[in-house]
């Protein structure tokens, strides 16, 4: 999502002055793309079931919790300091745009303040899903200044954590001294920061987003643009310590969230930028996910690329989506051959979810729209089951899709 800045001069020549001092710049050439009848008719239909879902969802939910999934037959909630807080909100925001189904907007709005206190916390890097995935979009629909504050503190709090000797946002918080463990899920947290730049004018928050990016993009990926999950830092020298993947199959593995990430969040890191390193980066990040081997054919990746298969291993429908969401959105940088080819398998996953195997019926599994997601199979943690951010990331797919018409 893009948020406008306040308008002023000296916003507007903080943003030129940011812009003219970038290297490599490229601008993306208007997207000529016809999208497809089917994939469109199908996204008709899921708008209107996911309306439906997430009111029974709403009528299920108790007024201070927010949801999390549903297992064994039952909802389970979490507070509003859970990394998930946000993406119920910034769901019904995105439905509400689609429909103007105003019961959506009212509940969206309700949740906000549940967790308009999560601004002023620094115990979590998570702060771009909780705060930007719903006052952001919130601020996008219903522009607001007490919103727009919101950001700017969410993005100080979040900025707390940037050690400039790693060169990055902390991740985990401390188990042990000396500790500095940065997530390749944070990636996603740094839009956070370049909204509080074009909201408050001031360059601190875009320039601790470029040197997290630019210090992950070095560090957390493998030769083949895989990327690790948890990087261990030590804060003395600044230099990684330790590589590993805690919710993967293996430290060596490509677990699939992790690589949807890094593609959403280098995309997103081109977006903002416009610095052709990024680009380049997030092409070979798509190009590794979409010529996987162990890719299966109708573009659901199993939880990790690299766990052993079975007609029983785990396909991870939030990745698909994130994937989808994100290839969308880098096909409007590209050539028209390239964005041809990322729209082709954002289009597959879209009509994959939008079958009964992935999508649930009406009144199924709590109101959630997709089933079949991963969070941590080594922890034992919400395993083949729905997940908020599964559901966020796929309406967001799609209304990315639609705005390519």
């Amino acid at each position: 999502m893009k948020y406008q800045p306040i308008n002023s001069f000296f916003k507007t020549l903080l943003a030129l002055t940011i812009l003219i001092s970038l290297p490599q710049i490229g601008f993306p050439q208007k997207l000529n793309y016809v999208p497809k009848k089917k994939v469109l008719n199908a996204i008709n239909r899921n708008i209107e079931d996911a309306t439906i879902q997430y009111k029974i969802l709403k009528n299920t939910i108790p007024k201070n919790k927010l949801p999390r999934t549903f297992e064994n037959g039952k909802l389970i909630t979490s507070n509003s300091d859970w990394w998930c807080s946000g993406f119920y909100p910034g769901t019904l925001f995105y439905l509400f745009e689609l429909t103007k189904d105003t019961v959506l907007k009212i509940e969206g709005l309700r949740n906000l303040i549940l967790l308009e206190k999560e601004q002023y916390n620094k115990g979590t890097h998570d702060l771009g899903f909780m705060i930007n995935n719903s006052f952001g979009i919130a601020n996008q629909l219903f522009p607001n200044k007490s919103y727009q504050n919101i950001l700017i503190t969410s993005a100080q709090s979040l900025a707390s954590r940037f050690d400039a000797k790693v060169g990055c946002i902390r991740s985990w918080n401390n188990k042990k001294p000396g500790d500095f463990l940065v997530i390749i899920d944070n990636m996603m947290n740094l839009e956070l920061l370049f909204n509080a730049t074009k909201l408050s004018g001031d360059s601190t928050y875009y320039k601790i987003a470029v040197k997290h990016a630019n210090t992950t993009m070095n560090n957390h990926f493998r030769l083949d643009y895989s990327s690790y999950h948890v990087l261990e830092y030590n804060t003395e020298t600044g230099k990684p310590m330790l590589k590993r993947t805690d919710q993967g199959f293996g430290n060596e593995s490509a677990w699939a969230r992790g690589q949807a990430w890094g593609l959403y969040g280098f995309t997103m890191m081109y977006a903002e930028t416009k610095n052709k390193k990024y680009l380049d980066f997030a092409n070979r990040i798509a190009s590794f996910i979409i010529t996987n081997p162990n890719l299966p054919a109708d573009q659901i990746p199993y939880w990790d690329f690299d766990a052993p298969k079975s007609p029983q291993t785990y396909r991870d429908a939030s990745a698909a989506a994130i994937i989808a969401s994100a290839l969308i959105e880098l096909a409007n940088f590209n050539k028209p051959s390239l964005a041809t080819k990322y729209l082709t398998v954002a289009e597959k996953i879209i009509l994959q979810l939008s079958t009964s195997q992935y999508k649930n019926i009406n009144g199924q599994n709590g109101g959630f729209l997709l089933k079949h997601s991963v969070g941590s199979l080594p922890h034992n943690s919400e395993v083949d089951v729905p997940l908020t951010y599964a559901d966020y990331y796929y309406v967001e797919a799609m209304r990315r899709y639609l705005n390519l018409q």
